[in-house]
C-alpha cells in the first residue's frame, strides 16, 4: 500500500511517535468489549451483511464493504496482538503508541502461525479488512458524545524494497480501541491455546467464557437463546444450538468446561466453568468483575440480515511448535494480491491436543 508524499504528510504517522514491537514471547492478553459483544464475523467466507446489535445501553453496528468484506474473529488475532504488546511494553516501563512498527515474523509468530511467504499475504488480508470494516458503538462513548465510529486499523503500510523485499510494516490503531487496552481494567490475559481454536464459533465462545465465567467456581450461566443473539452469527438458531452442542460434546476450550442444561420452563442454557487448565493472570490485568453463578438472559436484540460472508486465517492443523527464535531480516512478494487468500499449513503452536 504505497502512499505519496502528499499523503504521507496527511497521514497520522507523522504526528504520532512509533512503537517498535517487543521480539520474543509475549503473554497474550485481550481486551474486554472485544470480547463481550459482536464485533467480528465468525464464518470462513465473506461476509458482507452488517451486524445491529442492542442490549441495554450497548449499541454497535458493523458495517463491510464488498470488496473485501467484514474483518473476522482470525482477523481479531492482529487486536489480540497489539494489545499484547502494548502491556508487555508498559510492564517493561516502555513508551508505546498507537503507531506499531513491526515485521511479519513478529506479527505471526506472536499469533503461532507460520511464517512463509503465503502467511504474509493473509497479513495484508487481515489488515485489508479491519481497515476497511467500519464499527459505530455507544461502548465508553465521551463525555459529550453519544455514538463514536471508527475501523479497527486507521491506516497501514508495508515497508518493500523496489526489488519487492519487504523490511517491514506498519499500522495505526483507533483511539477508542488504544484507550480500552491502557486501561488495565478492560484487559484479560488469555490461553495461548486460543490461537490453536479453528473454529469461528469456538474462539468466540472462548472469549465469552475467558470474559464471564473467569476463575468464578460457578462459572456462569447462558440462555442458548441469548448466546444466539449475543454472537451475531447468520447462521439459524437450530443450526447454532447444534453447534453449540458439538462444542459441550467435544470440548475444546482451554481452562474452561460446558454443559447444556435445562430450565423448568424449558428454556435450554449452557453451563461454562473453568477447570484446572486456566491461563496465568498478571494482578494488574483484571478478570470479570462478577461474582458468583449468573444466567444472562435476553436483554437485547440483534438483527441480522442474510448475505454471504469472508475468512481470514482458516481453520487449520496444528502440528508444530514454533521452532526458531532467530528472526527473519526479510520477505521477498511475488505478484498475488494476498487480500482474500487461506491459511492452509501448520500452525507453528502444538499443544499435544
Amino acid at each position: 500500500m504505497p502512499m505519496t508524499a502528499s499523503s504521507r504528510e496527511r497521514s497520522e504517522r507523522a504526528q504520532l511517535d512509533p512503537f517498535e514491537a517487543l521480539s520474543g514471547d509475549v503473554p497474550p492478553r485481550d481486551q474486554r468489549d472485544l470480547m463481550a459483544h459482536p464485533f467480528f464475523s465468525l464464518s470462513k467466507s465473506r461476509r458482507v451483511a452488517p451486524i445491529h446489535y442492542k442490549a441495554g445501553d450497548v449499541e454497535l453496528q458493523v458495517y463491510a464493504v464488498a470488496e473485501h468484506g467484514m474483518a473476522t474473529i482470525w482477523d481479531a488475532d492482529v487486536l489480540i496482538w497489539a494489545a499484547s504488546q502494548i502491556l508487555a511494553a508498559q510492564d517493561r516501563g516502555l513508551t508505546t503508541s498507537r503507531f506499531f512498527r513491526f515485521t511479519p515474523y513478529q506479527l505471526l509468530n506472536g499469533i503461532g502461525r507460520t511464517t512463509g511467504a503465503r502467511s504474509y499475504f493473509l497479513i495484508k488480508g487481515a489488515l485489508t479488512r479491519l481497515q476497511s470494516t467500519v464499527i459505530r458503538t455507544t461502548i465508553r462513548q465521551g463525555e459529550h458524545w453519544r455514538r463514536q465510529q471508527f475501523s479497527w486499523i486507521n491506516e497501514w503500510e508495508e515497508l518493500a524494497t523496489r526489488g519487492g523485499r519487504v523490511e517491514g510494516m506498519e499500522f495505526v490503531l483507533p483511539e477508542w480501541l488504544y484507550q480500552g487496552i491502557v486501561d488495565r481494567r478492560l484487559v484479560l490475559a488469555i490461553d495461548p491455546d486460543y490461537f490453536d481454536l479453528t473454529g469461528g464459533i469456538e474462539r468466540w465462545l472462548y472469549r465469552i467464557a475467558r470474559k464471564h465465567a473467569g476463575r468464578q467456581v460457578g462459572g456462569w450461566r447462558f440462555e442458548l437463546r441469548h448466546l444466539h443473539a449475543k454472537s451475531g452469527s447468520l447462521a439459524r438458531y437450530s443450526d447454532f444450538a447444534i453447534d453449540i452442542r458439538s462444542i459441550a460434546r467435544r470440548q475444546p476450550l482451554p481452562g474452561y468446561a460446558l454443559a447444556m442444561e435445562r430450565r423448568s420452563d424449558g428454556a435450554e442454557l449452557v453451563h461454562i466453568r473453568p477447570v484446572e487448565k486456566l491461563c496465568a493472570t498478571s494482578p494488574d490485568i483484571r478478570t470479570s468483575g462478577a461474582s458468583g453463578i449468573r444466567t444472562s438472559g435476553a436483554n437485547l436484540s440483534v438483527h441480522q440480515a442474510h448475505g454471504s460472508h469472508l475468512s481470514l486465517w482458516t481453520g487449520e492443523t496444528n502440528s508444530a511448535r514454533k521452532d526458531s527464535k532467530e528472526e527473519p531480516k526479510s520477505y521477498y512478494l511475488d505478484g498475488q494480491s494476498g487480500d482474500n487468500p487461506s491459511l492452509s499449513g501448520p500452525s507453528r503452536r502444538g499443544r499435544g491436543r
